[in-house]
């Protein structure tokens, strides 16, 4: 067989070409299924610290010990068993391994409050992550609120605000190439419910069990 023929049998040969595209194509392919399964991964890890933010800030709005008669103490003990329970919450996330909690309470600067000013009476944090808070630290003052995305959220007089902060760093499952970002925040307010004993103790948490608080 000459050249020229075999060039002719060669140009009319089909039979390999789903083999040639697919192969040309597997590429683009592995690479779209791998980016939807780590954007997948990371906004579900996204939704869960949104979530664990907005649990602390509420069990955070309801801890403390009382009776009807007197308002509610709450204690170092309290506010550890609850940071222990956002761990918990976030099984396999390793959320104080590999992120930070900062919990905050935003309170008036006086009662009434007529200059409308708040302040960050106390702070506990917990987590391995190297994260300051974004949003003031303990004994700041002369606050206007705590303003987020715009909208700013204020304590009422006599009552405080709950403020939770978690920043936590995203282990991708294939490469960070297929996420917007490597770190993961997210904040979460809630008003406290109930009377509480503003001024006992240490600014407000007193210590009867004489544990290590979980101080910033």
């Amino acid at each position: 067989m000459n050249i020229a023929a075999l060039f002719r049998r060669l140009a009319r040969e089909s039979k390999a070409v789903a083999v040639v595209e697919f192969g040309l194509a597997l590429p683009l392919m592995t690479a779209i299924a791998f980016t939807g399964a780590e954007l997948t991964n990371f906004v579900t890890t996204k939704m869960r610290i949104s979530q664990l933010a907005l649990h602390v800030a509420d069990n955070a709005a309801r801890i403390g010990t009382g009776t009807v008669l007197a308002n509610k103490q709450i204690t170092e003990a309290q506010i550890n068993d609850l940071l222990t329970g956002a761990n918990l919450q976030g099984g396999r996330l390793d959320l104080y391994g590999k992120g930070r909690v900062i919990l905050s309470s935003i309170e008036p600067v006086a009662n009434p409050n007529p200059t409308n000013r708040y302040r960050i009476r106390w702070q506990r944090c917990r987590g391995s992550k190297n994260w300051p808070s974004s949003y003031g630290r303990s004994g700041d003052s002369n606050l206007t609120g705590i303003t987020v995305g715009g909208q700013t959220a204020t304590a009422p007089d006599d009552g405080a605000l709950m403020f939770v902060e978690i920043a936590y760093d995203y282990q991708p499952l294939i490469a960070r190439l297929f996420i917007p970002q490597n770190q993961i925040t997210a904040v979460a307010a809630m008003t406290v419910r109930d009377q509480r004993d503003y001024g006992g103790g240490s600014n407000g948490i007193y210590n009867n069990e004489n544990v290590v608080p979980s101080t910033c």
